[in-house]
């Protein structure tokens, strides 16, 4: 099953249907079996306070992903900075809803094994991310 959820900010994503069906179908595409993914959205703020505690790091980002997976069957968390998905979409001159579903694609992908420490992991990751948001296109024209 796959949750939506605010921590401290108030967001209301159009389309959960849809993109949870999308999110199911790529996990199932990389050979996966979809668990329980909850999609958390948060602030600036928030996610700081969360990568601060748990990962150690002192610096803001746009998705942080707990992988709880086991075997083949995908299960995490996903913390979601809606602020600087925001201030991405406008750096790589994105429409915000484009670059937010590419943030929470990236986020499923990792759980799915891919990476992105080298630049050869960043190319097939942004591969993987462009071919995924291919798909989404076609589910929310119909």
């Amino acid at each position: 099953m796959i949750s939506y959820f605010n921590e401290d900010i108030k967001f209301d994503l159009k389309n959960k249907r849809i993109i949870s069906a999308w999110i199911k179908s790529i996990i199932e595409s990389k050979g996966y079996n979809r668990g329980d993914i909850n999609i958390i959205f948060t602030s600036d703020e928030y996610l700081l306070s969360v990568n601060k505690k748990y990962l150690g790091h002192d610096y803001y980002t746009d998705i942080i992903t707990f992988d709880y997976c086991e075997d083949r069957r995908v299960s995490g968390d996903l913390f979601i900075s809606i602020d600087s998905v925001k201030a991405n979409a406008q750096d790589f001159k994105q429409e915000f809803l484009t670059e937010l579903h590419r943030v929470i694609i990236h986020g499923v992908l990792h759980m799915t094994g891919y990476d992105d420490h080298t630049p050869e992991d960043v190319a097939a990751m942004r591969k993987a991310e462009d071919e995924a948001l291919q798909v989404l296109d076609t589910l929310l024209v119909k």
